[in-house]
């Protein structure tokens, strides 16, 4: 009889020990098994930009362009210099092309006339000026070149219509020293952009792109539109601007070269009847020249029909647009050298630039 207690007591002791072994497994074993691990975490937000908005929003004014007294189009444009007389708004030369008169709103609701001092087509850029004691605020001009991808961004401006000037965007910046093809009445041409993901839509044009210490470091202007992209915005880079600004304020017309030929893309030859030409397949990219202005400065540098351009000064070229592009980053005067491919074979040729756009040869 006492071992059958003794036994039924063991039992019930190794049942005891089974059971409390499992519950301290099942609670403790479990959180080593799945690496879980609660802990009381606080997030907090202090992203806020509205003091760097606040540094730039009342400089920044809606821009309308009207015709015979119709108004057919607006933008945005900001105030980046003031003196004793005038303010200085910068915009996009195409939110006040041929306007007969122009408008500024400035962000209080007072409209006020300004006046165009000068434009360019190719950089996309107007200077206007309107009475000092109009101006609200003057923004702060940066330095795009600091920037780096990533980097928080905004813009102000009058997107879609004029019941919502004085939008702000956020956004990052998404690429550098983008170089994007541009169409203005038929000529194509590149443009070295900022491309950002912050919103920018019709009427943001001309507007500034800000960076998160409140300065200026672009000027919105394209905005690539196709119905499979979306969130890519382009940003003209602020020194690009100012580099010419001095010329615009007076209406002095930028001088850049033309070198008087004819040209066609590589990839276009195909479409054009140049079947009978030989191209090494080497060669991927570049242009063909289908013809040499008599007098022009690529006579003078010994340029042929049937040359290729394959190089301006050791750059590859892409196309007509691209060389157009590196050509305008000199100044009339300079010399530059072309590689070229005639015949199959490669050879290099100095160009000087002597003429500029609007001179008759």
């Amino acid at each position: 009889m006492r071992e059958r207690i003794v036994n039924v007591i063991i039992i019930l002791v190794i049942l005891v020990l089974g059971v409390t072994g499992t519950l301290y497994f099942t609670s403790n074993g479990n959180d080593n098994v799945t690496g879980l691990v609660k802990k009381n975490v606080t997030i907090t937000s202090n992203d806020s930009i509205s003091e760097s908005i606040d540094k730039v929003y009342d400089s920044v004014v809606v821009v309308e362009n009207y015709r015979s007294g119709r108004l057919t189009g607006y933008g945005s444009g900001f105030v980046y210099k003031k003196d004793n007389k005038y303010g200085y708004i910068l915009t996009n030369n195409h939110v006040v092309e041929e306007a007969t008169e122009v408008k500024v709103t400035l962000s209080s609701g007072e409209e006020i006339e300004a006046e165009v001092l000068g434009t360019d087509a190719y950089m996309d850029i107007a200077v206007l000026k309107i009475d000092s004691d109009k101006v609200l605020q003057v923004a702060e001009i940066g330095d795009s070149t600091e920037a780096e991808i990533g980097d928080t961004v905004f813009t102000v401006g009058t997107p879609v219509s004029t019941d919502y000037a004085g939008t702000v965007t956020k956004g990052i910046i998404s690429g550098e020293n983008r170089e994007i093809t541009v169409t203005n009445n038929g000529s194509s041409y590149m443009m070295e952009a900022i491309q950002i993901d912050a919103s920018i839509n019709p009427g943001n044009s001309g507007g500034p792109l800000v960076n998160i210490n409140g300065e200026v470091i672009g000027i919105n202007s394209v905005k690539l539109v196709e119905s499979s992209v979306e969130g890519m915005g382009f940003a003209i880079p602020i020194e690009v601007a100012m580099s010419q600004i001095d010329k615009l304020e007076k209406g002095e017309t930028i001088e850049r070269p033309v070198i008087g030929v004819a040209l066609y893309d590589l990839d276009s030859l195909p479409l054009v009847g140049y079947s009978d030409l030989r191209i090494d397949d080497s060669i991927d990219s570049g242009v063909v020249v289908d013809s040499v202005e008599s007098g022009s400065d690529a006579e003078e540098a010994g340029l042929q029909k049937n040359d290729i351009i394959i190089k301006l000064d050791g750059t590859e070229v892409k196309n007509s647009a691209h060389l157009k592009y590196l050509l305008y980053k000199h100044n009339i005067g300079d010399s530059v050298k072309l590689t070229i491919v005639r015949n199959g074979n490669e050879k290099e040729l100095t160009l000087r630039l002597t003429h500029k756009i609007g001179d008759s040869n």
